[in-house]
């Protein structure tokens, strides 16, 4: 589907967003707040869960077991991680307490993108990924009435939204390799499978799995980038991007020494 055209594909409750501002505020007074905290179906990206699990102070391992279910991902070769609800009438997030979001400043892209819904389109190994938001209108989301404004800009800057589109943006050219199908053969939940999982949505196990393997001596880099993905969570879940591609499909991202 061309990119250009997909207006007519969209459902009645969306609709594409350019370069116009939207109105939009959400706070403790509008009658909606806190209703798309219950019963909401979020998929959790691997940049969510780092800053999530370390907001918790928790490894990632518990996190997953506790704050995630599996989900078929974009393609029938990975899977995706959903946000697993309380066993409450409402089904509310796990994060909801009585003053609302307790995880708000880690709080997932999801959430800090709404009311936009961001759709990344990947032309190709190597191509630009380029990037286009839609507007969501949920009936019962009063925000939409309010009179601030915004332009798309305004509302990445404002919800700090920088980090995590990077790190979705690595994602998504991963995930379209994923696509490809890089472990046919090996069965479902192969061994490379499972360390792709274990790469993307368990990064404390992976950081045991770098030391134990001592896996950065094995590539040029120098002394800062070591640094950084020592002592930085994304830096190493970018790594492991690279790292994954490189051993998967031998596309040099990394050197080895």
């Amino acid at each position: 589907m061309e990119w250009d055209t997909i207006d007519q594909y969209l459902p009645a409750d969306r609709i594409k967003v350019d370069q116009q501002n939207f109105n939009f505020h959400c706070h403790p007074k509008v009658s909606c707040f806190l209703t798309c905290c219950r019963n909401v179906d979020m998929l959790l990206f691997s940049y969510d869960i780092i800053q999530l699990k370390n907001h918790l102070k928790i490894h990632s391992s518990d996190f997953l077991s506790k704050y995630t279910r599996l989900c078929g991902g974009s393609h029938e070769f990975f899977p995706g991680l959903k946000l697993k609800l309380a066993e409450d009438e409402t089904h509310s997030c796990p994060f909801l307490d009585k003053e609302g979001c307790s995880v708000y400043k880690s709080r997932p892209s999801a959430c800090r993108t709404y009311p936009l819904e961001r759709g990344i389109e990947q032309p190709g190994h190597g191509q630009q990924l380029k990037i286009h938001y839609f507007m969501t209108h949920h009936l019962y989301c009063k925000g939409h009435h309010e009179k601030r404004s915004y332009s798309i800009r305004h509302w990445e800057r404002d919800q700090r939204l920088y980090e995590y589109n990077l790190y979705n943006d690595l994602w998504a050219e991963l995930d379209a390799f994923f696509s490809t199908n890089p472990w046919a053969g090996e069965g479902i939940a192969g061994p490379y499978q499972k360390l792709a999982f274990m790469v993307c949505y368990n990064i404390d196990e992976f950081r045991s799995y770098v030391e134990n393997h001592n896996l950065l001596n094995e590539f040029m880099m120098n002394k800062d980038e070591r640094k950084r993905i020592a002592n930085d969570d994304g830096q190493l879940l970018h790594f492991g991007f690279s790292w994954l591609e490189f051993v998967l499909g031998g596309r040099k991202n990394l050197v080895r020494k």
